[in-house]
């Protein structure tokens, strides 16, 4: 009984003490990988062809056409492709096995070299890599509201044609778990 108090005692507590903060939702919790990986990267200065890959990517992110896919644990080999052009690809992470939230990756295979933006319905928790190497990604653009309500950030890559890039995702909050993906490349013509 005495234990049970106690438990009650430090779980009001707490509600208090979160609901005096506003609530109990934080729209910022971050993981380690994704404070450092995301924060430090600059925002895009040149954003013409950004602006208008994320206005094509948006038509794919509303309407489609979609394809669920659920990421590979990281730490495992991905099998998982996202390299189909002109699809939404609603990508749904693994919980952790050790540690907290979520986290998995899928691979994508470019066409052709170039400038790559992904984009997703999400702010945060994106790395690219060519085998262990990290791939350096050049810059985010916060998609406008008003060019997009469906994808929120991008992100700048140049890629090597016919390379095997495993993309991955991190998630501490289940809501940021499943999310929309769209891969456009910044150079391409965009036909609506």
């Amino acid at each position: 009984m005495k234990d049970l108090f106690k438990k009650t005692l430090l779980a009001s507590g707490v509600a208090l003490l979160l609901t005096g903060c506003g609530g109990t939702v934080d729209e910022s919790p971050q993981t380690s990988l994704e404070s450092q990986q995301y924060d430090l990267l600059a925002a895009c200065t040149d954003t013409t062809e950004l602006a208008e890959a994320a206005e094509h990517s948006c038509v794919h992110g509303e309407l489609g056409p979609f394809e669920n896919v659920t990421a590979s644990p990281l730490g495992t080999v991905s099998f998982v492709d996202v390299s189909a052009p002109h699809l939404a690809y609603v990508v749904t992470l693994p919980a952790r096995t050790s540690g907290l939230g979520w986290g998995g990756s899928v691979m994508f295979t470019p066409e052709e070299s170039g400038e790559y933006a992904f984009l997703v319905s999400r702010k945060r928790g994106l790395r690219i890599f060519n085998g262990d190497v990290e791939v350096t990604r050049e810059c985010r653009y916060n998609v406008p509201e008003e060019v997009c309500t469906s994808l929120r950030t991008a992100i700048l890559a140049d890629l090597e044609a016919g390379v095997d890039y495993r993309l991955e995702f991190e998630a501490i909050a289940e809501r940021n778990s499943q999310f929309t993906l769209v891969i456009e490349e910044t150079g391409h013509a965009h036909a609506e």
